[in-house]
């Protein structure tokens, strides 16, 4: 092999390195961007931060929702950041976090889920029997499964005019104790819903297309459909 063959040898394994470089790079910035819908452990310690210095009121549970999303603004305009209420890398470094404390949201069945899962729960079917609230919990789930939602927890429950608790303040309500259970049950494979993907309240609602929707179970209050 020639001098010339191996500087250029040399050359194209450079470039390779730094193209391996530039992707991992690119990946941990990504994997280090905690927004709405984003759960774990460097979502609680966000939470404590933020509420240690007086940007937040919520309840610390590894949640990263609206509460949430408003304190990093507020921390954001006052630190002179980007204000987009996303903690990306610079507000992670301001917050002292430059590295996280998670890869990323939490595994399925892990305590972010859980909370996450829980708070949907209590506010969407508090009131209703343990066994009516274990079946809101199956609904999510099986729309995490199912091609027509998005294939994640939070992406379900944080999809556009999904749950209207997420939008009128009661998904930001302190968190039924049933709730948890009911989470647990659920996120433990049972599923008193019988494979549902919607429910509704008879009583309040006044869509015609969920209506039209076929029935699978009635559980206290709520109708579950296919």
């Amino acid at each position: 092999m020639t001098d010339k063959q191996k500087k250029l040898l040399r050359d194209l394994a450079i470039v390779f390195a730094v193209n391996l470089l530039l992707i991992a790079l690119a990946q941990k910035a990504v994997a280090d961007l905690y927004k709405r819908g984003s759960s774990g452990a460097t979502v609680t310690e966000i939470q404590t931060r933020l509420k240690n210095w007086g940007y937040y009121d919520g309840a610390v549970d590894g949640v990263y929702g609206s509460r949430t999303e408003a304190a990093v603004r507020r921390f954001q305009r006052t630190n002179g950041l980007a204000v987009d209420g996303q903690a990306g890398t610079q507000t992670l470094a301001a917050l002292g976090l430059p590295n996280g404390i998670d890869p990323g949201a939490a595994p399925a069945g892990g305590s972010g889920e859980l909370d996450l899962l829980a708070r949907l729960i209590s506010a969407e079917a508090r009131g209703e029997p343990y066994i009516g609230q274990v079946a809101v919990g199956a609904v999510v789930l099986n729309r995490v499964k199912h091609p027509s939602f998005p294939d994640s927890l939070a992406g379900v429950i944080y999809q556009t005019d999904a749950f209207t608790c997420v939008v009128d303040g009661q998904f930001e309500q302190p968190v039924a104790e049933s709730a948890y259970r009911a989470a647990r049950e659920a996120l433990g494979g049972s599923d008193p819903s019988g494979g549902a993907l919607y429910y509704f309240n008879p009583a309040t609602a006044t869509s015609a297309w969920i209506w039209s929707r076929p029935l699978i179970v009635t559980i206290g209050n709520h109708r579950f459909c296919a």
